[in-house]
């Protein structure tokens, strides 16, 4: 679930055995304006891109992302933890526009 009209789709296995390395893949969709584009106008179209990110696992921050201009539009983002207990990945993010967006599933940990 997004807070804002910036979609994403984030995938976290739904359960894991406890202690083993699991993979969380994050796709976010924003067009990640560098500033540097022109419209068909020939205007300059305004810098904006996602500037922070965060995943928490649990409660527990385990990645944290500032991100630059050399990211494409709708960054697809991969990354490892290992499976410690049952509970929520939470993603949070933060464009330069101020807009915010979230994702979050749950996984089970036996």
């Amino acid at each position: 679930m997004s807070d804002t009209a910036t979609p994403g789709r984030l995938h976290v296995p739904p359960t894991a055995k406890r202690g083993e390395v699991i993979e969380i893949r994050l796709l976010l969709q924003h067009p990640m304006e560098n500033g540097f584009r022109r419209d068909t106008l020939g205007r300059s179209v305004p810098r904006n891109i996602i500037h922070r990110l965060a995943a928490r696992y649990d409660g527990r921050e385990i990645l944290r992302a500032e991100l630059g201009t050399g990211m494409a539009a709708n960054p697809y983002f991969a990354f490892f933890t290992r499976a410690t207990a049952s509970g929520e990945v939470l993603i949070e993010w933060e464009d330069e526009l101020g807009q915010k967006g979230s994702l979050k599933a749950p996984i089970e940990v036996a």
